[in-house]
C-alpha cells in the first residue's frame, strides 16, 4: 500500500474518531464492526477508548449522595 493511502487512511480515521459521538448510531456500528473485524482484542481495546473519549458512548457517573 503506497505511503499516500497510508496517509488517507489515517486522516479519514482520525475524522472519523473526532466526530464519533456526531454519528448515527448505525453508522458507528458498521464502522466499529468494519474497524476490528474478527479481532477481539482489538474490538475491546477500541470499545473501551470510545467509551473513554466519547460522552454519548460513556458509562454514565454513579450518583454521589442518595436523593
Amino acid at each position: 500500500m503506497s505511503e499516500l493511502v497510508l496517509r488517507f487512511e489515517h486522516t479519514v480515521g482520525r475524522a472519523a474518531l473526532k466526530l464519533w459521538s456526531d454519528l448515527p448510531h448505525d453508522l458507528q456500528d458498521r464502522l466499529f464492526e468494519d474497524a476490528v473485524g474478527g479481532d477481539e482484542q482489538l474490538r475491546h481495546q477500541l470499545a473501551v477508548y470510545l467509551h473513554d473519549h466519547h460522552p454519548r458512548t460513556a458509562h454514565p457517573t454513579k450518583p454521589t449522595a442518595v436523593a
